[in-house]
């Protein structure tokens, strides 16, 4: 059956086409069985996104007990663990019970890799729903397919009870929502084309009754807001490389490391996909380092290129990076300045600079608009960029919630300060350098 679509309310088909349309769907339906409602139908998208998502978790911790590496529990607790999996995926913190170990603290690491699988689920089931719908009638799909999910997250929070940790019902029922809704609203505008057409109102319309002076500053905005986003995305994609580069100039390290936990092959394949799902983490944490902010790795352990503390650290094989000193490599914080240098470029080749002919039209020479718009856009993009570091850096962060292992990631504020001053200085090199390598543009000047 052909689906609808997501139209606004003055883009409908006429009473006449529409019931035409409601006799064919209703004649097919008696063929393929009865159509459900919106919200029945967002419950079920809701079902197959938490079933496939639960199995991710569930199979691995499944496989693990089976190969021994919990010897002295039963399958249902194999089981529960796969449910703190699945909560942790979901940002939902864990509550660790009172040891020998030193426990009773909050465990909230949430592996962003894995994140990702119930967000690309959630997007799959807003695309769903938004073809399945009109404007108007979506929030009905997304309203059954959060109230599911919010019921199946509760029922998960009480699987996942242990003696060792459990969840609160109730943060276990909201806050994976947050990673749904998210993944339902970009997948249904992914499908709509664009939030306006999704929530049924004309932007195109809106823009034209706007004047051309805000129609500038908004385009300026928009422009400033992409450029900070690609120079985040590039300071990322650096610190990436260098994660891998160090990586592969002490796998020994980690071979070692990984091999003292004497994991077997089952165990070893869990343990490396259990690493696998903390890697933009340890990106983060290396954007960090590279800033000059740093990060720490437990109460006792900070790390950054001017001044290294080495404390315990978890038995967690990749961290066996940090074996080595790290200090007296300030060169790198030279990196995220090239990343702002991709970002200014980017700005120039992206449009005009109206921040640039307003000053100018104002102060008259040029060399004066030129210094001061190159000034405000060097801030405005570092402070867009420092923003999504923070978010970053925050979402990166966490705590294992036993001993001294209760503040782990990067120094939030730091790292973003010197962010935005690094990409924003970037942004000024970019902008002005690069009409001496773009022939079209010097020619046009």
């Amino acid at each position: 059956m052909e689906a609808e679509g997501v139209y606004p309310e003055n883009e409908r088909p006429s009473f006449t086409t529409r019931s035409r349309g409601r006799w064919a769907r209703f004649r097919q339906g008696l063929r393929d069985g009865l159509p459900f409602p919106l919200w029945c139908q967002g419950a079920i998208e809701s079902f197959q996104a938490y079933l496939f998502g639960a199995l991710v978790v569930l199979i691995p911790a499944l496989a693990a007990w089976f190969a021994g590496a919990w010897s002295d529990k039963t399958w249902q607790d194999a089981v529960s663990i796969g449910a703190q999996w699945w909560l942790s995926a979901h940002g939902v913190p864990l509550f660790r019970a009172e040891n020998a170990q030193g426990g009773g603290g909050v465990l909230w690491f949430v592996p962003l890799l894995l994140t990702l699988v119930p967000f690309a689920l959630a997007w799959r089931a807003g695309r769903r729903l938004a073809r399945a719908s009109w404007s108007d009638q979506l929030w009905q799909g997304i309203a059954g397919a959060s109230l599911f999910y919010a019921a199946a997250g509760a029922l998960t929070g009480w699987i996942g009870r242990t003696e060792d940790a459990q969840s609160s019902w109730w943060m276990a029922a909201v806050i994976p929502l947050v990673v749904v809704l998210l993944g339902l609203v970009v997948g249904a505008r992914r499908e709509a084309g664009s939030f306006g057409r999704l929530i049924g109102v004309d932007a195109a319309e809106w823009l034209r009754r706007t004047s051309q002076y805000s129609r500038w500053a908004g385009s300026y905005l928009w422009a400033v807001a992409r450029a900070g986003l690609i120079g985040w995305v590039a300071s990322f994609g650096i610190a990436a490389v260098v994660l891998l580069v160090r990586g592969l100039t002490h796998w020994v390290e980690i071979v070692t490391a990984a091999l003292h936990l004497a994991p077997g092959p089952v165990g070893g394949a869990v343990l490396a996909g259990g690493q696998g799902v903390y890697l933009p983490n340890l990106i983060n944490w290396t954007l960090a380092w590279i800033s000059g902010g740093g990060f720490s790795v437990g109460t006792e352990s900070s790390f950054s290129p001017l001044e290294t503390h080495a404390g315990p650290m978890p038995s967690f094989p990749v961290l066996a990076l940090l074996s080595t000193d790290l200090t007296d490599a300030w060169w790198v914080m030279i990196l995220p300045v090239v990343a702002g240098v991709v970002a200014g470029w980017w700005f120039l080749r992206e449009g005009e600079n109206h921040l640039e002919e307003s000053l100018q039209l104002r102060f008259g020479p040029r060399w004066l608009a030129l210094s001061v718009s190159t000034l405000l856009l060097g801030a405005l993009v570092g402070l867009v960029s420092a923003v999504l570091a923070a978010l970053a850096s925050a979402l990166s962060s966490g705590s294992l919630g036993v001993g001294v292992f209760t503040d782990l990631g990067p120094h939030i504020w730091l790292t973003s300060l010197l962010l935005m001053l690094e990409i924003g200085v970037g942004t000024m090199i970019g902008y002005l350098l690069a009409p001496l390598f773009e022939r079209d543009l010097v020619l046009d000047a």
